[in-house]
């Protein structure tokens, strides 16, 4: 039963998926398992075409080494080889989510530097009470300047009255 396709939409597990991917990514290039394997060779990750089509059919599993190779043969990203195989296949996709998924990373460590950064002015300003509301004016207009460019370079400039 191992070798049932695996419904349509179902993540597959990660071995799976670059089992799945290799296939996918050696035919869409038209190469035979001999080719991949010169490849792999040339790499300096030690293949032979039998070992190429037991992966593809799961009769032998991929170690790290090899996905590397594997990924730098068919010039991909190892995160997208080992990806669902339904949107790796389409490789825009898959840079797309990256993005996304880099970009949430980014607002969370921005979001966690701020907070930080926030925590420490009001730590100092409450050392410091008679700075506090002058402290507090500079930031809040700072803030409100940056959202306004951000605004502006987004939306583009307000409409004049």
């Amino acid at each position: 039963m191992a070798d049932a396709e695996p419904e349509s939409g179902v993540l597959l597990g990660g071995e799976e998926n670059v089992a799945v991917r290799i296939k996918v990514e050696r035919e869409a290039r038209g190469w035979s398992t001999g080719v991949v394997s010169e490849r792999m060779n040339e790499a300096g990750f030690e293949m032979n075409p039998s070992g190429v089509w037991r992966i593809e059919n799961r009769k032998r599993r991929i170690n790290l080494d090899e996905a590397i190779g594997f990924a730098e043969v068919f010039g991909i990203d190892l995160r997208n080889l080992v990806g669902p195989p339904q949107l790796a296949a389409k490789a825009r996709a898959m840079e797309l989510i990256d993005e996304v998924v880099d970009a949430f990373r980014a607002t969370q460590r921005a979001n966690r530097a701020l907070t930080e950064a926030r925590d420490a002015l009001d730590s100092y300003l409450t050392e410091h009470p008679d700075i506090r509301e002058e402290a507090e004016v500079m930031v809040t207009n700072a803030i409100a300047e940056a959202a306004e460019k951000n605004l502006a370079t987004t939306y583009g400039p307000p409409p004049s009255e």
